[in-house]
């Protein structure tokens, strides 16, 4: 959902998908407003693209304080952390660290005092000569952002009270966004449109938005004023999009698993070795869209194709899977 600042929603009603999510922010943040107390530390966690950063936004506005945006590769040592701290948080404001999980140890066990008892240690001189001066710090609210929540260490975890995970979006909240954006640019587009760009949209409100851009595209240049089913479908063949959202390496990846390896099992290093690619990027870039739309299982002997994929890829089932399903 980083796609247009301008398009970027304000207040939560205008936040499109994460219902549950939504319904208990809107009890938190109010009962901090009538405390007049900052919002307690929060960790969002989920798969890129799913509005983390914007939800941060969010909250920041409903609360009507001012948001610090950095990242953990961004905080390399312990002073990085403590300039932030000193200079840009005022009161009551968010300091939203995107990628939390690439904090360095040095300046994760700087955060601690300060997400605790809103106190940093500055250490002044070195060698014998050094000491440490302890300076107070506004309260102020940390929202932290991952796509790995398991490599977040216990205790950084612990500080944090409010943990959420983000969910894939509906193709009808896909649709809800894109329509959205395009009422806010003037630009009519039909319903059917509409969901057929969230259909291929891999769950993901910041690729609806992308292929929203695309799509306009497309139509701007025919010269159209609104965006037609039978627009939007040209527009996304053309970028290689399947009726499923699949992407071309998406239907490389299930058809090696079908021709090479029968369907599977097949461990993620020799699938990955087959396909020239890293292991990491075909487990954390591929394989969640796959297994979302049930085309792959993760087993304890390896990567599984389903039924499914057999059936959307048009290859027969094997005969032993065809005696298996009778």
């Amino acid at each position: 959902m980083e796609g247009d600042l301008t398009l970027r929603p304000k207040r939560l009603e205008d936040y499109v998908g994460q219902r549950r999510l939504k319904e208990k922010l809107a009890v938190y943040l109010q009962a901090a407003k009538n405390r007049g107390e900052p919002l307690d530390h929060m960790l969002l966690f989920g798969p890129p693209g799913l509005g983390k950063t914007t939800l941060a936004h969010v909250i920041a506005n409903e609360l009507g304080v001012n948001i610090r945006v950095t990242s953990g590769p961004a905080i390399e040592k312990p002073g990085d952390l403590a300039a932030i701290v000193t200079n840009s948080i005022e009161e009551g404001d968010i300091l939203f660290i995107d990628e939390i999980h690439r904090l360095s140890r040095a300046a994760e066990e700087h955060l601690y005092p300060a997400m605790e008892d809103f106190k940093i240690d500055i250490v002044i001189g070195q060698g014998p000569a050094a000491r440490t001066l302890r300076l107070d710090l506004p309260r102020f609210t940390l929202i932290g952002a991952t796509t790995r929540p398991g490599l977040i260490s216990g205790p950084l975890r612990s500080r944090f009270g409010i943990i959420e995970h983000l969910e894939f979006y509906t193709e009808e909240e896909l649709a809800q966004g894109v329509m959205r954006d395009a009422a806010l640019i003037g630009l009519a587009i039909t319903e059917e449109a509409a969901h057929e760009i969230g259909r291929r949209s891999r769950g993901t409100m910041r690729i609806a938005k992308r292929l929203f851009r695309r799509v306009r595209d497309y139509a701007e240049v025919a010269g159209e004023d609104t965006v037609t089913l039978e627009r939007a479908r040209e527009a996304l063949d053309a970028l290689g999009l399947d009726s499923m959202g699949l992407e071309r390496r998406d239907r490389v990846i299930l058809e090696t698993l079908l021709q090479r390896f029968g369907g599977g099992p097949v461990g993620l290093d020799t699938l990955a070795t087959a396909l020239s690619e890293d292991p990491a990027t075909l487990e954390e870039v591929h394989e969640p869209f796959l297994i979302q739309l049930g085309f792959l299982k993760r087993t304890p002997r390896g990567r599984v194709a389903t039924e499914r994929a057999y059936h959307h890829l048009g290859y027969p089932l094997p005969a032993s899977q065809e005696l298996f399903e009778s």
